[in-house]
């Protein structure tokens, strides 16, 4: 069985609900909470899927936004099952399809 987990960021639609349609507006709440960031870094934090987060930020995001944290950050897994081993023991990863190179023909110069 493969699992593949993914996640959702879902701090913006949290800003919405609070009445906070302005990233700006974000920073004060952290900085009231210790967490000093700069207008960049909100903004990012606000506009794409962080990478990695440092637990006292997501606490004070929890709290700023009267939320938990599995509404900050939603996980989804999703099962399927294994793919068939191939010669070797290796695991396939599917048909390489048109990806497979042309096989060269090396001639001969011809001589005049």
């Amino acid at each position: 069985m493969i699992v593949d987990i993914s996640t959702s960021w879902n701090l913006r639609p949290l800003m919405a609900a609070q009445g906070i349609f302005q990233t700006s507006k974000l920073k004060p709440l952290l900085e009231d909470r210790g967490i000093e960031l700069s207008r960049e870094q909100v903004y990012r934090l606000v506009t794409q899927p962080p990478q990695r987060v440092r637990l006292d930020v997501l606490a004070a995001l929890c709290d700023a936004l009267e939320c938990s944290l599995s509404d900050l950050i939603t996980i989804t897994r999703h099962e399927s099952p294994e793919k068939k081993e191939a010669v070797g023991g290796e695991k396939t990863r599917g048909s390489i399809g048109d990806l497979r190179p042309v096989r060269a023909a090396i001639r001969r110069p011809r001589e005049k």
